[in-house]
């Protein structure tokens, strides 16, 4: 057998083992076998990191430079991504089992991350505020110190760079942990980034798991900012660390997205994103659309559409150009979702299609059922994996009111060629994001996150501004 890749800390620009030497091992999710290892954080690691970036921050130049010159550097890095954007994305496929042209896809969003928040920064202007008083106010933006980030699984590359984008652009200094289930492509990202030449302690990336790696570094009080996205349950003991010296906080958790079909809405573009919003990614998307409601007068037809697309879904390796689904990205996480599909089972639900694979691989089919009790846990909670559960609605109000029926309120979506309907229904549903004839779109200008049990907080374009630095005003006296 050939000897396993490691992936280890990223402190202060250099690639390092944990002090104590452990390590973990990183799963192949497809061919069920251990292919690389990863160094195993504790507190000890965490505290290296975080005095490195407080030292990068307090002492460095990354804070001071002109912000052209910052724009520049982070542009290198996007560079050098692009430059090995195949790598990248087959980290990401070999961590997760997802789909090549997927991963692929990720790391073109990732490097957009990065261009997008270099140049937002440069070219951001404060505000001036009038005074009838003899008085002059402005507003400027400065770096807000250290952050902490914490990067989920699902979208490993994607999701970081949203956190360390924004943040570095900025000015501050970062420590980005990411899930201990797909720790590659974020460390390698670190690695390009001290190639990029960015100065020691700009970009430091943890490895290892929640505890005591995850707490360690956002319940220190050198840290000044954290924002984390992940399960709705971790997220509570997320602000609980970082409210304990009083970090403020940005939260990305869980979703039970809503997707509704009106009878006008055009059945095949329904059908497309349909399929896009609930198996893309295995479903393992905290965007995806696992609550379908479709009025009844459409409703046998467009189930008969839905099942057939999702039937014609290619699952297989994840490096065959072929496939458009895969395994699910751990043992742990299929033995989740398998057990609600057996849930659903044993509840009654009507399957249209899908179920767990039988040939011993960490497979979901594509799976959709109706006839669920509306309190039934597969309906009601997140499942994260490819399980769409359905009901029909009559009227307006109706499926306004199903969408609603939620602890959740991240995204919703929903399909009609009435335009009053869908400004009407757009401001009436209780999500953060609403697609309207489409889904997974995405301007950084516009804000990100949700309401309720799916987070805190808004980032994008100056939302990620505000969080990321403390703006301050400043009042001058010009009368004499």
């Amino acid at each position: 057998m050939s000897e396993k890749q490691f992936f280890g800390h990223i402190i202060d620009n250099v690639e390092v083992e944990s002090i104590d030497r452990q390590r973990f091992d990183v799963w192949n999710p497809w061919t069920q076998e251990i292919w690389a290892q990863a160094a195993e954080g504790g507190e000890a690691d965490a505290d290296a990191a975080i005095t490195s970036a407080r030292k990068a921050f307090d002492e460095g130049p990354w804070p001071r430079m002109g912000r052209v010159e910052r724009a520049k550097a982070i542009h290198k890095l996007a560079d050098l991504m692009e430059e090995r954007s195949n790598e990248l994305a087959t980290l990401d496929s070999t961590n997760m089992a997802k789909p090549f042209a997927q991963a692929k896809h990720d790391v073109g969003r990732s490097i957009w991350n990065f261009r997008f928040f270099a140049d937002h920064q440069r070219d951001s202007c404060g505000e001036v505020y009038p005074m009838d008083s003899g008085h002059h106010s402005y507003s400027e933006f400065g770096p807000a110190g250290v952050v902490a980030a914490i990067s989920p699984w699902n979208f490993p590359l994607m999701m970081a760079s949203w956190k360390i984008a924004p943040a570095i652009a900025w000015g501050n200094t970062c420590i980005i942990k990411p899930s201990e289930d797909t720790p590659a492509s974020v460390t390698m990202l670190g690695r390009l980034a001290v190639e990029a030449g960015f100065p020691p302690g700009v970009l430091n990336v943890l490895n290892g798991h929640g505890m005591p790696a995850g707490s360690a570094i956002t319940g220190d009080d050198r840290v000044d900012r954290v924002t984390f996205t992940g399960s709705s349950t971790t997220g509570k003991h997320v602000m609980a660390s970082a409210a304990t010296h009083l970090a403020p906080v940005s939260l990305e958790l869980g979703g039970k997205g809503a997707n509704i079909v009106f009878e006008d809405a055009d059945l095949d573009n329904a059908v497309y994103w349909a399929v896009e919003a609930i198996f893309r990614n295995a479903g393992q998307i905290c965007l995806a659309g696992s609550r379908l409601f479709v009025q009844k007068g459409i409703y046998e037809e467009f189930m008969a559409r839905f099942t057939a697309a999702a039937e014609a879904l290619t699952i297989g390796d994840p490096f065959d150009p072929a496939t458009k689904f895969s395994a699910l990205a751990s043992k742990r996480h299929f033995d989740k979702v398998a057990s609600y599909v057996e849930s659903a089972q044993s509840l009654g639900g009507n399957f249209h299609t899908g179920g767990v694979a039988t040939d011993g691989s960490w497979v979901v089919r594509p799976t959709i059922i109706d006839g669920l009790a509306l309190d039934a846990a597969p309906y009601c909670e997140e499942i994260f994996g490819p399980v769409c559960v359905v009901n029909s609605f009559e009227t307006e109000e109706e499926a306004v009111h199903l969408a609603n029926d939620t602890r959740y309120g991240l995204n919703a979506m929903l399909f009609t060629e009435n335009l009053s309907r869908a400004h009407r229904v757009a401001s009436n549903l209780k999500a953060g994001t609403v697609w309207v004839n489409c889904f997974f779109i995405r301007d950084l200008r516009t804000p990100f996150g949700g309401v309720g049990d799916s987070g805190v907080g808004r980032e994008g374009g100056n939302f990620s501004r505000e969080f990321f630095t403390e703006p301050k005003a400043v009042v001058m006296q010009i009368a004499r």
